[in-house]
């Protein structure tokens, strides 16, 4: 996993897109919140959140 971070930064880098980490970063965050709402007893409370 570590490399693959340090692939997509210098990516990112390189390429002039570093504009493009926070919006990967919340898709990552977003992604990870349906994830564990669909495995937790947590999921009425992150529900009424949205």
């Amino acid at each position: 996993m570590g490399e693959f971070l340090r692939d997509l930064w210098g990516f990112l880098r390189v390429r002039k897109k570093i504009w493009l980490a926070p919006v990967i970063i919340i898709l990552v965050l977003l992604g990870g919140l349906v994830v564990v709402s669909q495995q937790s007893v947590l999921a009425s409370f992150i529900y009424t959140i949205f």
